[in-house]
């Protein structure tokens, strides 16, 4: 596996833990992120749906496809700009954008890599 795509590959146990936190225990997540708590399911639901991103990471870096690794970056990138974004429009709590820098450092890693593996 490149180094690309073990920087993807520990990305997606990253987004297993997170989707666990969010399934059990959101409200401690959210807490530290100070937002607010909730007992509505949507929290949970995104919790699933990051736990089958993760599964994407982890099955798919070992191939060392490199359109989805370079796919990884850009989605990793995206979601700062839409963290921004809510936080703007006054929907989250700039605290928000803290959560989305685990996504941009785990990018910047996985470019950084990349480009070196060109050089």
């Amino acid at each position: 596996m490149t180094k690309a795509a073990k920087s993807v590959y520990y990305f997606g146990f990253y987004l297993l833990g997170l989707s666990m936190l969010l399934v059990f225990v959101p409200n401690m997540l959210l807490k530290l992120f100070m937002l607010e708590p909730t007992e509505e399911v949507w929290i949970k639901v995104l919790g699933a749906v990051v736990f089958l991103l993760g599964i994407y990471y982890v099955r798919t870096a070992p191939t060392n496809n490199e359109v989805f690794i370079k796919t990884t970056v850009l989605n990793r990138l995206l979601i700062l700009g839409w963290f921004l974004l809510f936080v703007i429009l006054g929907w989250g709590s700039p605290f928000l954008l803290l959560f989305a820098g685990v996504d941009v450092l785990g990018a910047a890693w996985t470019w950084y890599e990349l480009r070196k593996g060109k050089g």
